[in-house]
């Protein structure tokens, strides 16, 4: 059940204002721009669509609702795991370090919002990096914030960044990425849905263009965002 604190939690944790860098990733989106792979709204939301269904965001939820699912648990031990594994399907540096340093800001700001040692060991990472997905998942499990609602929320906001992204950079109006976003709902609760089935042997993923994109991206010659 969603509790008004666990709500307004979940809120504060997917928004945009949360201060973890997002707004200056665009995961690969502006060499896609540059290529004229992506060049409207139609091919932005393929490009996602594909994402939610195959892509490393998928992989990302599944990682999330495991880590807030161990951290619950008071199985550190497993979040660790799962972070080791999320960093191993990383591609491309810029890939990691966005998710390294999103991750890294989170626990950061976990800290400084209160005592969250009494609920989850924040420190159990120890000097590691830690993934946004991770992160996530662990302040999910401090505010109590259901696996459901939690992952739902985290690909909201994954998609509010990506749109973003694309608005700046296509460019899009501000009008026709919120038409985007709004049209993306039935592909986000199906998403939840299917990522909430899957066994971890069942992991999988294809993001062959996502990772060329990123890889080509490290020489863009002109860039506004670091992925």
């Amino acid at each position: 059940m969603v509790t008004n604190s666990s709500l307004l939690s979940l809120l504060q944790l997917a928004s945009p204002a949360l201060p973890v860098g997002a707004y200056s990733y665009s995961e690969g989106l502006e060499m896609l721009v540059e290529r004229g792979i992506i060049n409207s709204a139609e091919t932005l939301r393929n490009w996602i669509e594909q994402e939610l269904q195959e892509g490393a965001i998928f992989l990302d939820g599944a990682v999330m609702v495991r880590a807030l699912n161990a951290a619950q648990a008071g199985n550190l031990g497993k979040v660790q795991e799962w972070n080791h594994w999320s960093s191993a399907t990383r591609e491309t540096e810029e890939l990691r370090q966005q998710s390294w340093q999103m991750g890294n800001a989170l626990l950061r700001l976990l800290m400084s919002l209160g005592p969250v040692e009494d609920r989850v060991e924040v420190r159990a990472l120890g000097e590691e990096d830690c993934n946004f997905a991770v992160a996530f998942g662990m302040a999910a499990s401090y505010w109590q914030i259901p696996p459901d609602v939690a992952l739902l929320g985290y690909l909201h906001s994954w998609a509010c960044n990506f749109i973003g992204a694309g608005v700046k950079l296509i460019p899009l109006g501000q009008t026709a990425g919120q038409q985007l976003l709004f049209n993306l709902q039935p592909n986000l609760v199906t998403a939840v849905q299917t990522i909430l089935r899957v066994e971890d042997d069942e992991l999988s993923s294809c993001t062959w263009g996502l990772s060329l994109a990123s890889m080509q991206h490290e020489t863009q010659y002109s860039r506004l965002f670091r992925s």
